[in-house]
Order: C-alpha cells, then sequence, then structure tokens
C-alpha cells in the first residue's frame, strides 16, 4: 500500500508524501490523522509498514510519541491517514519562552576542561 498524495492537489500543503515519510521525520499527529488522537501528539518517525494490509488511505507507522522538550516518552505503533499529518521542521517552542529548566547533565558539568 502506498501512502503517495496526489502532488496536484494543494488543499494540503503540509501533508506529507511518500518521500517526506522516512525515518526521523517529525509528524504532528491530530484528529485529522484518526479520530484516537483527541489530544494531538508528536511523532518521530521510525518506519512506515507499507507492506501491512490495511484499509485504504490508512497506514501503521511505528516510532516515538514526543513530549514538548522534544525527548522520547513512549515508544507506539500507531494507525492513521497520512493524508491527516502534518510534517514539522522542528517542535514548537514551549509557550513558556524556550528550554528553561532543562540543565546539562551531571558528566557534562564535571568534565574537566580540554
Amino acid at each position: 500500500m502506498s501512502v503517495a498524495r496526489d502532488v496536484a492537489d494543494d488543499s494540503a500543503p503540509y501533508a506529507p508524501t511518500e518521500a517526506l515519510l522516512r525515518a526521523g521525520t517529525l509528524l504532528h499527529v491530530t484528529r485529522a490523522a484518526s479520530p484516537q488522537f483527541v489530544q494531538p501528539i508528536f511523532f518521530r518517525l521510525i518506519r512506515v509498514h507499507a507492506d501491512w494490509i490495511t484499509y485504504h488511505g490508512w497506514t501503521w507507522l511505528d516510532g516515538y510519541q514526543m513530549d514538548v522538550r522534544g525527548d522520547a516518552v513512549a515508544r507506539r505503533s500507531i494507525f492513521v491517514q497520512p493524508a491527516g499529518l502534518r510534517v514539522l521542521a522542528s517542535l514548537p517552542a514551549p509557550a513558556g519562552g524556550g528550554r528553561a529548566g532543562r540543565t546539562r547533565s551531571a558528566a557534562a558539568r564535571t568534565r574537566p576542561p580540554p
């Protein structure tokens, strides 16, 4: 099953094409992709299961659910309509104005200077 969209369809310019759905792609998954996502999630793609037989217009994706800081919080397999996914270049900035509160690891703080 292919997840490619008609390139002539400009109604959703941010929707992914098959070329954009590859390992490492950051996706915003909302109800447009599947009714189960009442609460939208950010998702870092590991693989597309293009060889699994599904309903027309749907596909299985493996990846990591991301929090707003960009950390993986859960590995998931999701069943979605690729036409409803949004490809992101990066996570949106937190409402607090940055990554305040995130500190360097203890090992990074104790390393001697070069």
